[in-house]
């Protein structure tokens, strides 16, 4: 189980490092809570630029809890630019269309893409522990085992 002794210094290392303190109030704060199934996450009051940074402290897929820090640092970095993005595609396409369900899962697809591409960059830079997490990886299904069932192609 995470510890705020361990994680603290961490968050306190990216809050700087990713230019965020002196623009942000944020929070962190450690779930011990089964019901959370997130390794992290963020609550977010963008008018008054307060945000609270959940760390999965009892379950986190993730094994490198810099990275999953580093990772929801980002998406507060980026959140204009997604709040944007998401209000173009609100007043484009009519909810709960095939349309908008395709445009916005293609956004976010790309957003959770890019901010884990940025966050292995600056892992890789400037963290103290640069192994990145396979946590997620442990899950899914092997190549084989998504053919399983298919019918072969003649």
């Amino acid at each position: 189980m995470l510890a705020y002794e361990k994680v603290n210094p961490i968050f306190d290392k990216w809050l700087d490092i990713l230019r965020l303190r002196n623009n942000w109030d944020i929070k962190l704060e450690l779930i011990n809570d089964d019901n959370f199934k997130k390794t992290g996450d963020f609550k977010v009051d963008p008018d008054d630029r307060k945000a609270i940074l959940m760390i999965n402290a009892k379950n986190p897929k993730n094994e490198n809890v810099e990275e999953v820090i580093i990772h929801e640092l980002l998406h507060l970095k980026l959140y204009p630019l997604d709040q944007l993005t998401e209000g173009l595609i609100d007043g484009h396409y009519n909810v709960d269309t095939p349309e908008y369900n395709t445009i916005y899962t293609q956004f976010m697809t790309m957003l959770e893409q890019t901010v884990e591409e940025l966050t292995k960059c600056f892992l890789l830079q400037y963290g103290d522990n640069k192994e990145l997490s396979y946590g997620r990886c442990k899950t899914m299904k092997s190549f084989n085992e998504l053919y399983d069932g298919l019918k072969a192609l003649k």
